[in-house]
């Protein structure tokens, strides 16, 4: 930013990408894959196996340890387990917890919100699967258009 990339010559980029690359490079491992770290707009994360776990004011973001790390990504691990309630993976729908007290049922690209008062600890499947029945939308079929009519236009 702040630079004209006219007046960028081939040493400042190779620069700015060794940065990049260096900044990218993996700062450790767990369970063998690497993890890298990185500043978003929630503020400072590691990223590991695809998941993003945010990185509170506790940890010293700059000096992270191998065992930070490992606790960081064992934490998230959890949270992520504590949040399933009901996970039938032969019909591919899950039951989570969701944000303030509600619970959300998704099955594929359906996702479907829970109030407070329901407990969905207690659902059963049969329960769900009509309350996704509901929800889907009937599938459209198509209309025949009538054939537009030929008009013929008399000389006169």
């Amino acid at each position: 930013k702040g630079v004209d990339p006219m007046d960028v010559t081939m040493e400042t980029a190779q620069g700015l990408i060794d940065e990049k690359v260096q900044a990218d490079a993996p700062i450790g491992t767990y369970d063998g894959l690497p993890i890298q770290k990185g500043v978003g707009r929630f503020g400072p994360f590691i990223k590991w196996n695809g998941m993003f776990i945010n990185v509170n004011k506790k940890y010293n973001f700059d000096n992270l340890s191998q065992s930070d790390l490992n606790e960081l990504i064992e934490e998230k691990q959890q949270k992520d387990i504590d949040k399933v309630l009901h996970d039938w993976k032969e019909e591919g729908i899950k039951v989570e917890k969701a944000r303030w007290g509600r619970s959300v049922i998704t099955k594929g690209k359906i996702k479907i919100e829970l109030s407070k008062d329901v407990d969905a600890s207690k659902l059963t499947l049969a329960q769900v699967q009509e309350m996704i029945e509901k929800k889907t939308p009937a599938k459209k079929t198509a209309t025949k258009k009538a054939p537009a009519k030929k008009t013929t236009a008399k000389k006169k």
